[in-house]
């Protein structure tokens, strides 16, 4: 044994005390694990070293249905069978690990699920209290997963699943299957050149104006615990525990102004301040990839409005791809070479372009100048 868990065992054994009700009092090992302090009185025992609670949020503005269009922002949902999914349908999920590796030596002790439910947002953590309780902290947290929910992470995709299913497999535990939307890349997508951060907490804070001042910050969030695995002090806790639920609450949030954006790309768009260029481009690789029937009608005509509003507004790639296009079209299609060289001509008119784009559309400007000089 090692001596960590030695020490931790002798002294509740010292402490004499308890706070919580034992689990299964006939095993001498669980009552003995029994005397482990608990965080605070909101919490339950649901295993011999793990603990729940549930709590209610304010939930954001999310649609009953979410709308199609969202699929454009998170591709993700296109995948989920039946899409677009239901609000009921929508898992909010949330680790705290020992580390930022999904490597063996971290784990998780700390995770966190939201729903919907009646108009509020009900969350449910369940906590490890120490690490021989891992197995029954995993089983309790894969009794989340019942059904077939979309889950709404962020970096979930890269990070809290995979640690999820690698803890789940070096316990002999089948690990969970389950659709999943990540939001951190759409939140790339529309904010990385508005934000210095893409992190959920700069989305929170610079997009949605969430205040989290006096928040305990994630990344001490494994000091805190190990502190407490070797004081047996829970004071600490509770601000882990807390950052955790306000996590779920700020995902929810995020996934509201998505929709927002979804909804009303043009007023959701400059109210959330994402990326007018990023948010064409998005929009119109989207339709090319799935057609205007994956959405609602008229999503292609907003495209086009979007594309053409960032051209104007002087973005260069949507510049280039707008210009390109119409160029073209009038060439080739309508054989108007005269409006396919005003097109070229008001893209190489923009300031500051290079590049690829601007070679391109110079050899496209001699071309043309080239025919009229032919039917003259």
């Amino acid at each position: 044994m090692g001596q960590n868990l030695r020490a931790r065992l002798q002294r509740i054994r010292d402490s004499g005390t308890t706070n919580r009700t034992i689990h299964n009092p006939s095993e001498s090992s669980t009552a003995l694990f029994s005397a482990v302090p608990l965080p605070g009185p909101d919490w339950v025992t649901v295993g011999p070293l793990v603990v729940k609670r549930s709590i209610a949020m304010p939930s954001p503005a999310l649609p009953v249905g979410l709308p199609r269009s969202l699929g454009i922002l998170v591709p993700d949902l296109l995948r989920y069978p039946g899409s677009p999914p239901r609000l009921d349908d929508l898992l909010f999920f949330d680790l705290e690990t020992t580390g930022l590796s999904t490597g063996p030596g971290t784990l998780a002790f700390l995770a966190a699920f939201g729903r919907v439910v009646k108009g509020a947002l009900r969350i449910d953590q369940y906590l490890l209290l120490d690490y021989p309780g891992e197995s029954d902290f995993l089983k309790a947290v894969l009794g989340e997963f019942t059904g077939t929910p979309l889950v709404i992470s962020y970096n979930g995709k890269s990070f809290d699943s995979q640690l999820l299913k690698i803890r789940c497999i070096m316990n002999g535990i089948r690990p969970p299957d389950y659709y999943q939307a990540d939001l951190l890349h759409p939140c790339r997508q529309l904010w990385k050149r508005v934000l210095p951060s893409c992190s959920q907490g700069a989305i929170e804070t610079g997009i949605l104006g969430i205040d989290r001042i006096g928040d305990t910050p994630g990344s001490m969030a494994p000091d805190i615990w190990f502190s407490f695995l070797k004081t047996g002090d829970p004071s600490a806790l509770p601000g882990v525990c807390d950052h955790n639920a306000r996590d779920i609450a700020g995902l929810s949030g995020i996934l509201g102004a998505l929709c927002g954006i979804a909804e009303d790309p043009h007023g959701g768009g400059e109210r959330f301040k994402c990326d007018p260029e990023n948010l064409a481009l998005r929009w119109r690789r989207a339709i090319l990839r799935h057609g205007e029937a994956a959405f609602e009608p008229g999503v292609a005509k907003t495209g086009e409005e979007l594309l053409r509003a960032a051209a104007e507004a002087g973005y260069q790639r949507a510049a280039y791809t707008y210009y390109r296009e119409r160029a073209i079209a009038a060439e080739w299609k309508r054989k108007d070479p005269e409006s396919a060289l005003r097109y070229v001509n008001a893209f190489l008119a923009l300031p500051a372009i290079q590049g690829i784009m601007e070679d391109e559309m110079f050899h496209r400007r001699k071309r043309l100048l080239e025919k009229r000089e032919q039917k003259k």
